[in-house]
């Protein structure tokens, strides 16, 4: 009578100590291993932190560490701790990553300059790819699939290489401008309209690379990503939500430069140095969460509509 219980308490025993046998083993060296990643690209992190201080593009820098642990920290109860690591991509990732910094020191050394942005593009990007490798060596494929989005995530800490920045600054600035001549136009203001430039009733408003709504377009786009992530589930939503960041920011930037130049010629060229000028920012980004948040719960809806066909299929 006592075999089945004897049976069942190393059935039981073999359960539990099957989790605790992979996380005090493949763990630690895990642990390890990201700290000695941490170690190497210490002092380009060092520099990261400092460049984001003095930035006030790139500020949210500093916050994008924390939303990934955090994300990894909500969805920990995911990563299965069986499976055998894929040591091949891991190995590509950490060459790829390892060989980046290094390239990067060879610059340095040989005083190559490099603008910081597109130093620490290099660096950080290389960061983030061998972290990547550091955990697909470690960790069970389904594991590192679940952290899949919390890494990529990690990439918003890279800065853009200046040349991208000029273009899309560029591509911000005449899209912009676009729609505010087009509101203009709509209103009945008198206006002219040359490049970059409007001549309205007493004022010439000129859009420059201050007024594209860079740093606000990113800091919504990351919004973006993170609301799909959290609330919906279809790969191809999420990115439709993503990407509709774009019509979204130029939309945003046109209204302002429509809203600051009625002002100037309502009330006088003095409105160029009001409030909506120049701290106007966060009032134009709230009002711009909110077709985000009502295209989120279109979204949402078209999912659930979708969710039974799917189910009986």
């Amino acid at each position: 009578m006592n075999e089945p219980n004897i049976v069942l308490t190393e059935h039981s025993s073999a359960a539990v100590s099957s989790k605790p046998r992979f996380w005090q083993g493949r763990f630690r060296g895990f642990v390890l291993a990201l700290l000695a990643v941490v170690l190497v690209f210490s002092g380009s992190l060092a520099e990261l932190v400092v460049f984001a201080l003095g930035s006030d593009l790139y500020s949210y820098i500093l916050l994008i560490p924390a939303v990934s642990g955090y994300i990894v920290w909500i969805g920990r109860q995911s990563f299965p701790p069986v499976g055998t690591p894929h040591r091949r991509l891991a190995a590509a990732l950490l060459a790829l990553g390892l060989g980046a910094l290094l390239a990067c020191t060879i610059a340095r050394f040989l005083d190559v300059n490099l603008a910081a942005e597109d130093r620490l593009f290099i660096t950080a990007t290389a960061f983030v790819v061998t972290l990547s490798g550091t955990c697909a060596w470690f960790l069970p494929p389904r594991a590192f699939r679940a952290l899949l989005f919390p890494l990529g995530f990690l990439f918003f800490i890279v800065p853009i290489p200046t040349v991208v920045m000029h273009h899309v600054e560029t591509f911000m600035q005449h899209g912009s401008a676009a729609v505010a001549r087009l509101l203009y136009q709509t209103a009945g203001t008198a206006v002219y309209y040359e490049d970059l430039t409007f001549q309205l009733p007493g004022i010439n408003l000129h859009v420059a690379p201050e007024c594209s709504g860079i740093r606000s377009t990113l800091v919504l786009f990351i919004v973006s990503v993170l609301t799909g992530y959290f609330f919906l589930r279809s790969p191809g939503k999420r990115t439709a939500l993503a990407l509709a960041i774009v019509p979204l920011a130029l939309v945003r930037n046109g209204f302002r430069i429509f809203v600051i130049g009625e002002l100037c010629v309502r009330f006088g060229p003095e409105m160029i140095d009001s409030f909506i000028h120049r701290r106007g920012g966060p009032l134009f980004f709230g009002l711009s969460l909110i077709p985000l948040f009502l295209l989120l719960i279109a979204l949402q809806r078209r999912e659930q509509k979708s969710l039974p066909a799917k189910s009986v299929r």
